[in-house]
């Protein structure tokens, strides 16, 4: 039986002053919206039973007095490079090199988005900088492609990028970004560098707090998935089940797979951190891209819990918090959010789902 859903289903409305524009001062100052699913209701106090499920307002400090010794968190280890470069006024979002046939990665030639696409044409040359350069070799509806011209492309990356930042992030000017934007849109345990967008979810650990994670007894996993437009990109097909999927490297190490095998052997749960943490455990783990697309009606293999920041109206990421605990209850707890004013996005708060 084929499963039919409108995108409609996944609007809601949010007070654009809600969206965080600047890190707190300290990553694990977050506040922590914990929703337990149908299923878990009896594991908390009748004050906070709610349809669907329950909700209860903490902070993301709190976070080890609701995962149990034997629990296992996993997070997305990726490195956000300065993907964000400017060519005069045409902004470019370096996505990653194109691949030509199996095992070969040319490491100047890039996928990209382009802003404003309309004024890019193939052949076009771009000027970055005195020593960077390229040239649009190709062009579809949805982005290009750039041979870049550079003897050290990292370097020059390092010196005139700019960090991801999603637009409702607002920096007028490239002034306006700042060392802060370079440290905090990073998680702490970011170390294989090739993300486009940073995992949000981690950005919440401090190494206070995983150091207290740690003592209880709870143990700590890793999974690479560089973030691409997979993450990002709204859903623009009406019928939400036919949007597809472009693909992101991904690896799940034979450490982590170890770790989670035990984990559940020993009745413990494998907490993600993150929807891109999610997709990775979700996939399939022998191959080197994902293309897994999850929303409502999918069953969940390996993740018990999901801690994860709020997510933007319409986009894969809430489509697939909705799969794992209910869209309807999914959307009440976003209001819920909304009325206690929870900073939104990605320099705002979390919710633990359980």
């Amino acid at each position: 039986m084929t499963l039919f859903m409108d995108l409609s289903l996944f609007q809601y409305d949010y007070p654009k002053e809600l969206i965080a524009q600047k890190p707190l001062p300290d990553r694990d100052l977050s506040r922590m919206m914990v929703l337990r699913r149908s299923e878990n209701r009896h594991q908390v106090a009748p004050a906070c039973r709610q349809a669907g499920g329950t909700i209860c307002n903490d902070g993301v400090k709190n976070l080890p007095e609701y995962l149990h010794a034997g629990d296992l968190l996993v997070f997305n280890d990726t490195k956000v490079f300065p993907a964000r470069i400017f060519a005069g006024k045409m902004e470019i979002l370096l996505l990653g090199t194109v691949d030509h046939g199996p095992g070969t990665r040319d490491q100047k030639h890039w996928r990209c988005l382009a802003k404003p696409l309309k004024k890019i044409k193939e052949g076009m040359e771009l000027v970055f900088s005195e020593t960077l350069k390229g040239i649009v070799t190709q062009k579809t509806a949805e982005d290009i492609e750039i041979k870049f011209e550079c003897e050290n492309l990292e370097k020059e990356l390092e010196k005139i990028g700019l960090p991801p930042l999603p637009p409702y992030i607002q920096r007028k000017s490239e002034a306006d970004y700042t060392s802060e934007d370079r440290e905090r849109y990073q998680s702490i345990f970011a170390k294989h560098k090739g993300s486009a967008a940073a995992p949000t979810a981690s950005f919440h650990f401090s190494e206070t707090l995983i150091e207290t994670i740690r003592q209880k007894g709870i143990d700590t996993a890793f999974v690479t998935l560089h973030v691409s437009r997979d993450t990002f990109l709204p859903i623009r097909e009406e019928e939400v089940t036919q949007h597809k999927m472009h693909g992101e490297r991904f690896c799940v190490p034979e450490e982590t797979q170890r770790k989670i095998a035990e984990t559940k052997k020993n009745g413990g749960r494998v907490i993600a951190v993150g929807t891109t943490a999610t997709r990775a455990l979700e996939s399939d783990w022998m191959q080197p891209i994902t293309r897994h697309y999850i929303y409502p009606g999918y069953s969940f293999k390996i993740v018990d819990g999901i801690l994860t920041n709020f997510h933007q109206p319409a986009s894969t990421l809430l489509l697939l918090v909705s799969a794992f605990a209910g869209r309807e209850f999914i959307l009440q707890a976003y209001q819920e959010a909304i009325a206690q004013g929870y900073r939104l996005f990605s320099y705002g708060d979390c919710m633990l789902i359980l």
